[in-house]
């Protein structure tokens, strides 16, 4: 699949056709098997590409340009649908062969379980793997309604295999009471905000190996409305964005990144997906490897 991408249809903008000169490699989970209010999230990574048409390939904050970044679009990986079980081992195997491959992975949700998939990969490569979630959740739930494979439970798989300790959530505002009990005692847990409380914390995360996932619920609903659980009180874009800059300034070790939950059924306007669009272009020019 990586040399003979498993969709029809756009690239990211500025993407590279050759897989093996390729840094960084963008590739889509097409997955909304557990999702619990509104599926649709299977859709987004083949939207999100598209939509980047209407990018420009310059970033005015970074000033930078996706030229001066190498990297190939591997389209969706082709999931069993409905059993979220293999499907997460299929995203794994997947992302191992990319970590084998020396590429920067980029991935494209899909439901926030499939970051399961990435940071079981990850962590073998980097056993002392940092995992920084951006979201409106907590994902905490050991299950949901008796199922453990849930994205009401990929945060607390992580933190099963990270440690919790390891595991540092920003912006949550949304949960059950005993998610949030439990994550106050066991990880760096900073609920409703984003760009303050990280600032603290980027001393204590410099030099470690660190994976990112944003599930784009972070921001508030009256921004990114194209999502399948909405939550109103929500960062505003332009704080994630400095978020994203703050790391790339103080020079934080992000080994892997994905963007998940965008579910462009709900948002005609496509409001939702050219911010995610816009979200990866700038995680190419500021986090991922710039050419040498």
């Amino acid at each position: 699949m990586k040399h003979d991408p498993a969709y029809s249809g756009r690239e990211f903008i500025g993407a590279t056709s050759n897989y093996d000169e390729a840094d960084t490699v963008i590739y889509g989970m097409p997955m909304d098997w557990t999702v619990s209010f509104r599926a649709g999230t299977r859709l987004g990574p083949q939207r999100v590409r598209e939509v980047s048409i209407l990018l420009e390939e310059y970033s005015p904050y970074l000033d930078k340009h996706l030229e001066e970044v190498s990297y190939f679009d591997a389209g969706d990986i082709p999931l069993t649908f409905g059993n979220p079980a293999k499907s997460v081992d299929q995203i794994y195997e997947y992302v191992k062969g990319l970590l084998d491959d020396g590429k920067f992975p980029i991935g494209l949700g899909g439901e926030h379980l499939v970051t399961w998939g990435p940071v079981r990969a990850f962590h073998e490569k980097y056993p002392d793997l940092v995992v920084i979630q951006f979201d409106a959740h907590a994902d905490l739930r050991e299950d949901y309604e008796g199922e453990p494979y849930s994205h009401a439970s990929v945060l607390r798989k992580a933190c099963d295999i990270v440690g919790p300790k390891n595991v540092y959530q920003f912006g949550i505002r949304s949960g059950t009471r005993e998610e949030f009990y439990w994550a106050r005692e066991n990880t760096n847990f900073y609920p409703f905000d984003v760009l303050e409380p990280l600032k603290g914390c980027i001393e204590e995360l410099k030099g470690r190996p660190i994976y990112l996932t944003i599930d784009i619920d972070v921001v508030d609903p009256a921004e990114a409305p194209g999502t399948g659980t909405l939550d109103a009180g929500g960062i505003t874009s332009r704080e994630l964005f400095k978020a994203l800059y703050l790391m790339r300034d103080a020079g934080l070790n992000i080994v892997g990144f994905d963007l998940v939950e965008v579910a462009p059924v709900y948002d005609p306007a496509e409001q939702t997906q050219i911010l995610a669009s816009k979200i990866v272009r700038e995680v190419l020019l500021g986090l991922a490897p710039q050419k040498k």
